[in-house]
């Protein structure tokens, strides 16, 4: 494989991972929250695509959107939103506790053998052939991911929301004394949030339509990890962060034999220790800004 090859599929998959890094990173910036169910909302995108496999296309990826943003409203309703005054390591284990019940829903719903979600498979229709070999999903994994981080990016900064959100961010308590509905912010991040996942869920299933009660789990991983070593404290590091780690697990994937690969994971992680032994405050943050600035 070439290294034009293998650096176009790289960015392609950072761009994924960049979109969960933004949906983990946006409920963290207003809420302090690290939410490990957020593959859930991904998991739950992937389901709602194979039961409606059947629908018109448009009509099956809007009931995906609509089912992880519902989830995600409803995730921060009934479990986050009443530990909102308590201390970070509980509402840190109540994420891991909404996400093990909703892996054990899915698994008692759907089984652990998977379901098929080929809504989006003609997207693996070869589109550029000859030195290089170029997926159409690939394509739209590029266009759609850097569309989507500009459109929020023009959200935060252009809208009366995006800016009660930054307010937010920076301090929940001067905003909210300022005239900022914290609930409506919040609220609308994990809207954002389960929009992403959404998206995500479509590309994930267009590239392996198998979808199982784990689905989302382990892209959430390897995202949350990139938020972290990007720097957790700033959407646009947290993003690259997420982007970044992408990158480096395809490029990994590619350079390792294949009796090897299933060591991928081992590699990625080493490299994220390596990372941050060096650079603890976060890869794209600089020491002076860490501690300062959080969306």
């Amino acid at each position: 494989m070439s290294v034009l090859q293998s650096l176009i599929d790289g960015i392609a998959q950072g761009a994924v991972f960049a979109l969960v890094a933004v949906g983990i990173a946006l409920v963290f910036g207003v809420l302090r929250l690290v939410n490990f169910a957020y593959g859930e909302l991904i998991t739950i995108g992937g389901y709602t695509l194979a039961l409606t496999s059947d629908w018109p296309i448009p009509l099956s990826l809007l009931a995906c959107l609509a089912a992880s943003v519902a989830l995600a409203v409803l995730t921060e309703r009934v479990a986050f939103r009443p530990l909102r005054n308590a201390a970070p390591a509980t509402t840190l284990v109540a994420t891991f506790a909404v996400a093990f019940s909703l892996e054990a829903v899915w698994r008692i719903a759907f089984g652990v053998d998977g379901r098929s979600a080929d809504v989006l498979g003609g997207l693996n229709r070869t589109a550029i052939s000859g030195a290089l070999d170029v997926r159409w999903i690939t394509i739209v994994e590029l266009v759609l991911g850097v569309a989507l981080l500009a459109a929020l990016g023009l959200l935060l900064n252009r809208t009366n929301i995006g800016l009660q959100m930054r307010a937010a961010a920076a301090d929940i308590r001067t905003a909210r004394a300022l005239g900022v509905r914290a609930d409506r912010v919040i609220t609308f991040a994990f809207v954002l949030a389960g929009l992403l996942a959404g998206v995500v869920a479509m590309l994930l299933t267009a590239a392996a339509p198998l979808v199982e009660p784990t689905f989302g789990l382990q892209i959430t991983i390897f995202a949350l990890v990139g938020v972290v070593v990007g720097g957790m404290d700033n959407l646009v590091s947290a993003t690259l962060g997420g982007f970044a780690l992408g990158l480096a697990n395809s490029l990994l994937g590619d350079i390792l034999p294949a009796d090897e690969r299933v060591f991928l994971p081992s590699f990625t992680f080493l490299l994220v220790i390596i990372v941050l032994v060096l650079r603890p405050a976060g890869l794209f943050r600089s020491r002076s800004a860490a501690g300062v600035e959080r969306v």
